[in-house]
């Protein structure tokens, strides 16, 4: 049967190309031609959530209307709860029934909000490399999609002046995020006050996905809601899944300008329901009394860093530092390209030869091509382990 062209359009994904090549490997440990996989390809932690979060979901599962389906009116606890939490974590201000919604993740944010406000064709602009989501939802609303490359030498940098006036009045959507995945860079607030600034100007949507907000290792995350103009023009994503160690449960929120919170709840309102309110009373708890366990788990993942950077450095593996937690994000060794092994071939046959997985950057755009990147979600004996099977492996090459 034939499929959409949309569909063709999104192609494989490279978390499911992983995870293919993870399954077959997962086959010679099976009958014993293999040592464990130690998988880090996603940004999926080892490290438990908050125990006042679980035991909240526990004792919800108990109430009689945990298994019903849940309608937006009954998330208000929740949107009181992201209410509160934005004034205590930002200083700013937030309507719970006009400028937040309760979401299955960021990504069902980054997902819905092209069918939002974009017809077909309409000119959106994302970041390259980006978090492949915000190109898939481009995809689904049938968009235009624009990309804005990033460079190293430019510390990701997103340089803004490389989209000319004329091309900003065309555009209807920028979709983009710092901190930022891949490059596990932090960012800066004035790359968001200057991409609001145009939004306002030449009245285009700005979308910052921002997950990682609570997961900055040097300086401070930057955050839309304390960029001007963000109540006409913008929306933010945030989730629970990173800084509160809680990604299976799928808790996220939009927090924006009023007629794109509506828009979002409009399309969620045709597709799907809420999580149970067991689920939102977790996040309740998270949001409401385990405020520093974000701070609690950067001091882990500063040790797993700077230990795993140190292990790699005497590869003479030569990695910029990222100042976000949860992710190296790893260049192209000169050896691998002088073999003809792009970032994809690199990682899979680093995978089949060492059993460590990690994820190809080209899955992440073109501009993430000969790049790696590995995530930091093991314990420190696991990826310590990891560094030293591709010792082996790396010196057979060099």
């Amino acid at each position: 049967m034939k499929t959409s062209n949309r569909v063709h359009q999104l192609g494989s994904g490279v978390f499911f190309r992983n995870d293919q090549r993870k399954e077959t490997y997962r086959q010679k440990v099976f009958i014993g031609n293999a040592p464990d996989l130690i998988d880090l390809s996603l940004g999926s932690t080892d490290l438990a959530p908050p125990q006042v979060a679980v035991d909240a979901i526990a004792d919800a599962l108990t109430s009689d209307f945990s298994s019903s389906y849940c309608l937006h009116s009954a998330t208000r606890p929740f949107r009181e709860a992201v209410a509160a939490w934005c004034y205590r974590r930002f200083g700013v201000a937030v309507d719970p029934e006009r400028q937040v919604q309760l979401l299955i993740g960021s990504q069902e944010g980054t997902a819905h909000l092209p069918l939002a406000v974009l017809d077909p064709r309409d000119p959106a602009l994302i970041l390259d490399p980006s978090y492949p989501s915000h190109r898939g939802g481009l995809v689904l609303a049938d968009a235009d999609i624009h990309s804005l490359q990033l460079f190293p030498e430019e510390g990701w940098h997103p340089c803004l002046e490389r989209i000319s006036s004329s091309q900003w009045d065309q555009l209807k959507l920028f979709m983009f995020g710092f901190p930022h995945n891949p490059t596990a860079q932090v960012g800066d607030q004035s790359w968001l006050d200057e991409a609001m600034q145009r939004a306002v100007t030449h009245k285009v949507v700005v979308a910052h996905d921002n997950p990682y907000v609570d997961l900055a290792l040097e300086g401070e995350a930057p955050t839309l809601l304390r960029s001007k103009g963000w109540e006409e023009w913008g929306v933010e994503f945030f989730s629970l899944s990173k800084a509160y160690c809680m990604g299976g449960f799928r808790l996220g929120f939009a927090v924006g300008a009023e007629s794109l919170i509506s828009a979002i709840r409009q399309v969620k309102g045709v597709i799907d329901f809420n999580q149970s309110y067991a689920l939102q009373q977790g996040a309740i708890v998270a949001m409401d009394q385990a405020a520093d366990w974000p701070r609690r788990i950067c001091n882990v993942y500063r040790q797993r860093r700077d230990r795993t950077l140190k292990e790699l450095a005497a590869l003479g593996w030569r990695i910029p530092m990222p100042s976000m937690a949860l992710y190296l994000w790893l260049p192209l060794p000169q050896w691998a390209s002088d073999l003809d092994l792009n970032d994809e071939g690199f990682a899979a046959e680093l995978l089949d030869q060492t059993g460590v997985a990690i994820t190809p950057g080209s899955g992440f755009g073109d501009g993430g091509a000969q790049w790696l990147r590995l995530a930091l979600v093991r314990p420190l004996d696991e990826l310590v382990q990891a560094v030293d099977r591709m010792s082996g492996w790396w010196d057979e090459h060099c």
